[in-house]
């Protein structure tokens, strides 16, 4: 009972329409089928009551209404219909109440203080630039209608209800005269939901082909045609179908099609040849097993092999540490021996003190020691001599050339021990001249070695001396000319060991030792300053400079000063090279070396190819001393044991020892070393602990020579003053030298003290 009751409510719309349309054959509109809905289902309603009689379905009708309405709470406001009635307007805004409003900032177009803009509260995910529009645009409608031709058919946009069933209508009424005779007749038959979807697949199948581009005969349709058909129904217009709710539009074009081609070649057959024989299963067998046997002896030979390599690796290692062992022996026993040929010298070395000093005053003299020379160094020049800062009687020799015309085909970097002067105990060997070195302050098995091609590279003295540990490899990873000096630089910040180079290509590099190669920097680029010139082009050229020696600050890591090839020394800094800190003036020619006092950090002194030596203080333009030495001068060092000393080698092939302290216009000691016409003097080094210095010629020969008393006098300290150290002595009795060269008398000009020394 209840199903037959609820059929017509649960009925299609269709179904509707069919019994709306035998009362009236034009289609219902939305609002009648809504009107006609309600009045079946009050309809239901009352004929369940009055058959159930008010009980069952009824009852639960009416619990399902009652939960249907709302449900007002006791303390619920109330309120008049003039309260419900009034607009209650909120206003929700995006400003953000935590945003500071009042910060400035300086503007430096303005020359002050400008309010900051404030940020913006919106923030943008993702944003880009699209051509589509949306299919029920009215721009994209206009599009649709002015373009003809679409590449696809597109889908129809998604049309509410009402305007499918307002077509529809318009479709009835232009076919009405000509369609109602034939709806009669057939005996008032209704269109059902089938039959409208069978339309719309036809219709969908004559929008394809229309649009596919199918053309048929003016004719044929009406032939085709039944007599009875509606003609209204193809009679409105259809909308265009899309693929997609967007505008969507593909084009395509015929491009030329090469011909095709056909090559064809012939080759020579393979040769072919014929083979039978008989197989049996006893040959298969012994087949396999003489196969199996090639394996086995195969398999044998090369555990054999393998055996015999084992061995030989452990019997090469054994070898290498015996040789080890006896090398070092081989090296006691000859350090024994020569201990024992030059006994007299190593007497001297240690305990000779010059008697006749005791009688001349403002005078010393140096006593010849040991010649330390290689057999395949006897025609290439000492270029570098540096003491290891760990073992004081170890010291590094480069050999190398100065003269660029006549370079060799290899280098030698040997180390000698004043224990053992016949033999260098290390050596290197390179493939061009070594031109510097130096060896690591807290490392002292670490070598660094500047090269005349560009070239640096690193050594382990503990891994030997054949292969080096790091070297520079590839054109940006090397100086464009010769590397004039190297230094080391203190650790970085994250514990890498680095160091610079200079070159005479006018840039200062810095090589950081990374995991498995060199890492190179520039640090600053030498040009000159206030010299410009003119390019091939018109264009201003800034002309840069080649440097030629370097040395850092003792204890100001990051400044270093750097001699050039045209006379200036530069005051540098590591962290920024866009500027110098200072520019010196210095020499007329190329500078050679630099080297800083011991005792105080602002005094330094330089030496250069215009035969003169010159002490410099920091930030002063001017030298406090000038000595002329007569000839070139190659190196100058100051002495570790005093701060008046110092010692120059000049081409003459001598040694110039200076002591400010007790002559402040010639040295107090000069001394021929080597020939003046056969050998020249190129470099010098003091012993960091005992009185003797090394200087290197031309000829390859190390030379060491011990100071006499005079030459190595400690500051005695007055009788009231016992309790004052060597170092603060040596630092007041410079500052009392100092004070008297900067104090001038008033319109006192400074003449040039430059003389020269006659020996």
């Amino acid at each position: 009972m209840s199903e037959a009751t609820h059929a017509p409510s649960s009925s299609s719309p269709g179904g509707l329409k069919a019994r709306d349309d035998e009362a009236c054959p034009c289609p219902a509109s939305a609002d009648d089928l809504a009107v006609m809905e309600q009045q079946q289902l009050e309809e239901t309603r009352a004929s369940k009551i009055k058959t159930e009689g008010g009980g069952g379905d009824a009852d639960d009708f009416d619990a399902w209404m009652k939960s249907r309405q709302l449900i007002k709470p006791d303390d619920q406001l109330e309120l008049t219909e003039a309260e419900l009635g009034e607009e209650v307007t909120k206003v929700l805004t995006p400003t953000n109440t935590n945003v500071v409003r009042n910060l400035v900032v300086f503007s430096f177009k303005e020359g002050e203080f400008v309010p900051a803009p404030l940020p913006g509260n919106t923030v943008t995910l993702i944003s880009f630039a699209g051509n589509s529009l949306h299919v029920d645009s009215e721009e994209a409608r206009i599009q649709i209608e002015e373009s003809d031709e679409i590449g696809y058919p597109l889908p129809m946009p998604n049309y509410s209800v009402v305007e499918q069933r307002e077509t529809i209508v318009d479709g009835e009424e232009e076919g009405e005269g000509e369609g109602e005779e034939d709806e009669k007749s057939e005996g008032g038959g209704k269109p059902t939901a089938a039959d409208d979807e069978e339309a719309e697949e036809e219709e969908d199948e004559e929008g394809k082909q229309t649009e596919g581009g199918t053309e048929t005969e003016p004719g044929a349709d009406d032939e085709d045609a039944p007599a009875g058909a509606p003609q209204a129904a193809a009679a409105p217009s259809k909308k265009r179908k899309l693929i997609n709710q967007f505008n969507y539009c593909e084009r395509a074009t015929l491009t030329y099609v090469n011909p095709k081609r056909n090559v064809d070649t012939q080759t020579i057959p393979p040769p072919r040849s014929q083979f039978g024989g008989t197989v049996l299963q006893w040959i298969i067998y012994d087949s396999y097993q003489e196969d199996f046997e090639e394996q086995q002896k195969a398999s044998g030979r090369t555990s054999v092999k393998g055996k015999a390599k084992k061995t030989f690796k452990k019997k090469t290692a054994l070898a290498e540490m015996l040789n080890r062992k006896y090398l070092r022996c081989w090296q006691i026993l000859e350090r024994m021996i020569n201990q024992n040929i030059y006994d007299d010298i190593g007497n001297d070395y240690r305990y000779w003190e010059d008697p006749a000093d005791e009688f001349r005053e403002g005078e010393g003299n140096l006593l010849p020691l040991w010649k330390f020379q290689y057999e395949k160094t006897k025609k290439m020049n000492v270029t570098e001599i540096v003491f290891n800062p760990a073992y004081y009687d170890l010291f590094a020799v480069c050999f190398g050339s100065h003269d660029f015309l006549k370079q060799p085909n290899e280098g030698y970097l040997c180390l000698f021990t004043v224990k053992n002067p016949s033999f260098p105990d290390y050596i290197i060997q390179t493939d061009c001249g070594v031109m510097c070195c130096d060896i690591h302050p807290n490392y002292p098995f670490l070598i660094v070695l500047g090269l005349y091609d560009g070239n640096v590279c690193v050594y382990d003295l503990r891994d030997g001396c054949k292969d080096p540990m790091y070297v520079s490899r590839g054109v940006n990873c090397k100086h464009g000319e010769c590397v004039w000096q190297i230094r080391w630089g203190p650790d970085m910040s994250d514990g890498e060991i680095n160091f610079f180079s200079v070159s005479s290509d006018g840039c200062v590099f810095q090589w950081i030792l990374m995991q498995n190669k060199l890492w190179v920097t520039t640090i600053i680029t030498l040009y000159l300053e206030n010299e410009v010139a003119d390019g091939p082009d018109g264009t201003k050229v800034i002309l840069k400079t080649g440097g030629s020696c370097l040395q850092f600050h003792p204890f100001d890591n990051n400044v270093f000063l750097v001699g050039t090839e045209c006379g200036f020394i530069y005051k540098c800094s590591t962290l920024f090279s866009s500027k110098y800190l200072m520019t010196y003036n210095a020499h007329n020619m190329s500078v050679y070396r630099i080297d800083f006092n011991r005792f105080d950090s602002n005094i330094f002194v330089s030496c250069s190819g215009d035969w003169r030596v010159k002490v410099w203080e920091d930030m002063r333009p001017d030298p406090l001393f000038i000595f002329d030495l007569g000839s070139a001068v190659g190196d100058v060092k100051w002495a570790p044991y005093s701060s008046t000393v110092f010692a120059a080698v000049t081409t003459e092939g001598k040694v110039h020892v200076f002591d400010l302290n007790v002559n402040k216009y010639k040295p107090i000691c000069v001394q021929a070393v080597v020939p003046k016409r056969k050998n020249k003097l190129t470099r010098i080094a003091f012993n960091e602990k005992l009185h003797f210095i090394v200087v290197g010629d031309e000829k390859g020969v190390t030379t060491s020579l011990k100071l006499s008393p005079n030459l190595r006098a400690m500051v005695k300290p007055p009788k009231k003053q016992l309790y004052l150290d060597q170092t603060t002595l040596q630092n007041a009795k410079l500052e009392k030298l100092l004070s008297l060269v900067r104090e001038l008398p008033e319109g006192a000009v400074v003449a040039d003290p430059a003389s020269t020394v006659r020996s």
